[in-house]
């Protein structure tokens, strides 16, 4: 990334030498994500982020299909990223329907009722690849093989969207095995830069471009690219897919340590989340009787930095949705911790959380106790 920061500042949009050989890095970075999507180059679009490639999947197709005269459906799920969540409500105010399917108490959705959902007016299906907050592993493949059946009955099978933002460095993201026709990625959650994200999106799949301008990324998002995020972007994305195996298997023993320590030395604490088909990196407890807020901010003190939920959403604190949507009560998701584990965290990082935790917990349930509450409605 360093030279198009320092003296390589040409637009890769311009003719001149400058221009073409920022042009040339965008199209070597480019053959090189499309390299760990296993897709064509030319299906790769650049975007700003992860929150901009599921903008422009959702909106993309569904816009594209709606002027097709094709439907106004769109089937999604109850624990989406609020990225996907508030696309939705955006979509639903130009009258399309959306129909939430929910998940089970480990967060994950059936591809039966993902199927089940769709009829002959649906223009597109979204399902996350992995839950940003249990680190539920969705079953994509299975929910395509069941679109796939399904189709024979409706006469066709909308297009499948996946928010794959948690799953680079984890989980395979070959396209076609996982039969998604779009999938968004975003660099911040592979060691690569902010600001820089990219979107799959299949050859010969309805969209309309959502942002006008210039025309650049074949006329799919126009603006210009940023190619010093771009190039550090497919780096990151090529180690982190070499490193997958050595990454997976440090990180969740990581986890594995934390759970054994804190489900056995905390009373009341309970796993969020399965115990298979999670994220390696993910560990979500809950604590009975703890304010979730009192205790991130007596972690952070303690020098811990944790969430409870989505960090998209940390300023604005409110009990996971995605635990109401799995049946917790309001007040077990009021209490609900969420640690991510890296490849610079050891087992001493681990023991220090677990400590201040023993410490921390049953302060704060002597000192503020919850006032149980009327338990969510199912959803």
């Amino acid at each position: 990334m360093a030279p198009f920061l320092s003296d390589r500042f040409g637009n890769p949009s311009s003719l001149y030498r400058l221009g073409r050989e920022a042009q040339a890095a965008v199209d070597r970075a480019r053959d090189d994500v499309a390299a760990v999507l296993a897709c064509r180059p030319g299906e790769v679009v650049f975007t700003s982020g992860g929150t901009e490639s599921i903008n422009m999947a959702l909106k993309g197709v569904a816009f594209a299909q709606q002027l097709a005269g094709v439907g106004n459906r769109i089937v999604s799920t109850v624990v989406e990223h609020h990225a996907v969540l508030h696309t939705l409500e955006f979509l639903e105010r130009f009258g399309f329907d959306i129909v939430r399917v929910g998940v089970d108490a480990q967060g994950r959705v059936d591809p039966d009722a993902v199927a089940a959902a769709v009829d002959a007016e649906t223009v597109l299906v979204n399902v996350m690849l992995a839950n940003n907050e249990v680190g539920a592993v969705q079953p994509i493949a299975e929910v395509a093989e069941a679109l796939q059946r399904r189709a024979e009955t409706i006469g066709r099978k909308p297009p499948l969207h996946a928010d794959a933002v948690q799953a680079p460095g984890q989980l395979p993201l070959d396209v076609n095995a996982l039969g998604v026709d779009l999938l968004s990625i975003s660099a911040h959650k592979f060691r690569g830069p902010k600001g820089v994200g990219a979107l799959f999106l299949r050859r010969g799949a309805p969209f309309l471009a959502q942002q006008s301008g210039g025309g650049q990324e074949r006329a799919r998002r126009a603006g210009t690219e940023n190619p010093g995020g771009i190039v550090g972007m497919a780096v990151a994305l090529e180690i982190a897919d070499q490193q997958r195996d050595a990454h997976v298997r440090h990180v969740r023993s990581l986890r594995d340590h934390f759970f054994a320590r804190v489900l056995d030395e905390i009373p009341g604490a309970v796993r969020n989340g399965p115990t298979d088909d999670r994220l390696a990196n993910n560990a979500n407890v809950g604590f009975a009787g703890v304010d979730g807020q009192l205790l991130l901010e007596a972690l952070d003190a303690a020098g811990i930095a944790a969430s409870s939920g989505s960090a998209c959403t940390a300023s604005s604190w409110e009990p996971s949705h995605v635990l109401l949507a799995m049946g917790a009560d309001q007040d077990a998701a009021a209490g609900s911790l969420r640690c991510s584990f890296g490849l610079e965290n050891s087992r001493d990082d681990v023991n220090l959380i677990v400590e201040r935790l023993r410490e921390i917990v049953p302060t704060l349930r002597q000192s503020h106790p919850l006032t149980p509450s009327v338990s969510a409605p199912a959803q």
